[in-house]
């Protein structure tokens, strides 16, 4: 099905606004409906957009919020008037202790100013020469795997997207760190999950159990990111990373960036910079385990292109099918799968005001999944993604790197990362998902895998 001017309602975001409020859950006084939230936060969505429609109303606790599923009101919030629309309050307060003031929670000129130091890393010629080292060191990953074995396949992900973060974007090697920073994310997810259900912020010097273990697991994290940057400060020069323009940057007044934001920008781009990448492969390696049909397609496509030969950048615009895999499974499983904004100021949206305050969410895993868009939306069809389907899609019912001028910046590094990494994967074995039963993604920051990936490695065949 192909979305036609009549499948949304239209809107006038600027328009008169409706006397009545959106439609939406009531919750319970006080805690509104956070409790629903934390028993089922992927469900919540979902269940509210079906039920009450495209704009929704409900409360966190104290905190108004709405929930947006018609692409014309998220491109307003996005683009047409993103200016109103900051990094929501009630989520972000979650990981400060993380992120600090990085690019992906800073604000304002700050956040501009921070985004223009990192951009030159990300550039498409930049981004091109860190193939090698991404190619390269998945082929000494799958040189460590032996036919019949049983991976868990975000696990190795994970370990190998690390890898090349540290390596393309920092010119460090994190080998011997790999276990901690994993056992470190997973601390860290477990309670950032835990702390969505509050209604109220518990300060993270408060002994709890998950506090310990948070505490803890960024310990651990900044142990490492302190170590690399002191290993170039002592041995500056311009190595055309993302932490040589770090370094090498200055504020207005001639200053350089101080260590406190060197940490946050780094601790920023190793985390983030790493995981979507991860995640999209993690997913995309078990529906190729359940769809044989597809990875026939997909291997048949990377040996006529490649041969036995590695892949290069140079072979990416001839793999299309690879591409449409990996678009497939972050359209079914996007790695960002909740998106949160705070209103500046009242405005309208959808025909309803919205006063200044107000948490605005959006959904990636709702709309890539809205049956007005996408046909037979649950089922895995990398055969939909064909130009001119694309040519037609509203502009914001996929974002899986968000959109506007808050855009992910390493949009093309992990696209390029993900199918480069893929091929060679297809190249080498057929993945065999060897669950007992369907993967529950766990959402948090970003929608894991629960329990992994668990896929047997059978020795590819040349075709």
């Amino acid at each position: 099905m192909n979305p036609t001017p009549d499948s949304f309602v239209p809107v006038n975001p600027l328009g008169p606004a409706r006397l009545t409020s959106p439609p939406g859950p009531k919750g319970l006084p006080v805690l509104g409906s956070l409790l629903d939230l934390g028993s089922d936060v992927l469900g919540f969505f979902p269940k509210c957009a079906e039920r009450y429609g495209d704009v929704v109303a409900f409360r966190l606790g104290a905190w108004p919020a709405l929930l947006l599923s018609n692409p014309d009101d998220v491109e307003y919030v996005f683009v047409d008037a993103h200016e109103n629309f900051v990094k929501n309050r009630f989520f972000w307060r979650q990981v400060t202790a993380i992120f600090g003031k990085g690019i992906m929670t800073n604000e304002g000129e700050d956040w501009l100013r921070h985004r223009r130091i990192a951009a030159p890393a990300f550039a498409t010629r930049r981004v091109n020469d860190y193939a090698d080292t991404m190619v390269q060191l998945t082929s000494e990953m799958l040189d460590t795997w032996t036919p019949g074995d049983v991976r868990d396949a975000h696990a190795e992900m994970m370990s190998l997207t690390l890898r090349i973060a540290a390596k393309t974007l920092f010119d460090a090697s994190v080998e011997e760190d790999v276990a901690a920073m994993d056992h470190a994310l997973n601390d860290i997810t477990s309670e950032i999950t835990a702390r969505f259900s509050r209604p109220f912020v518990i300060p993270d010097a408060v002994p709890l159990p998950g506090h310990v273990r948070y505490n803890r697991a960024l310990r651990r994290i900044e142990t490492i990111v302190t170590r690399i940057i002191a290993e170039r400060q002592q041995n500056p020069g311009d190595r055309g990373d993302f932490l040589s323009a770090l370094m090498k940057a200055s504020y207005a007044n001639g200053q350089p960036l101080p260590d406190k934001q060197l940490r946050d920008e780094a601790v920023t781009m190793l985390l983030a910079g790493h995981e979507t990448t991860a995640l999209a492969l993690s997913w995309t390696l078990y529906l190729l385990g359940q769809h044989s049909e597809i990875d026939v397609r997909l291997s048949a496509e990377v040996h006529a292109v490649l041969g036995s030969r590695p892949p290069a950048v140079e072979d990416l615009a001839k793999l299309t099918n690879t591409g449409e895999v990996i678009t497939e499974a972050m359209r079914l499983y996007p790695p960002a799968w909740l998106i949160g904004r705070e209103t500046v100021k009242d405005c309208v949206i959808g025909g309803y005001h919205v006063p200044a305050g107000t948490t605005v969410f959006v959904s990636p895993w709702i709309l890539h999944r809205d049956p007005r868009v996408f046909d037979d939306p649950l089922s895995f069809r990398p055969g939909r993604w064909t130009p001119e389907f694309t040519r037609q899609l509203p502009r914001f019912a996929y974002m899986p790197f968000g959109g506007g001028p808050r855009i992910c910046i390493g949009k093309s590094f992990a696209l390029m990362e993900a199918s480069l990494i893929l091929a060679a994967l297809v190249q080498r074995y057929r993945f065999e998902w060897s669950g007992d039963r369907p993967i529950a993604p766990s959402p948090s920051i970003t929608l894991r895998p629960k329990g992994g990936v668990p896929v047997r490695l059978h020795e590819r065949q040349l075709l």
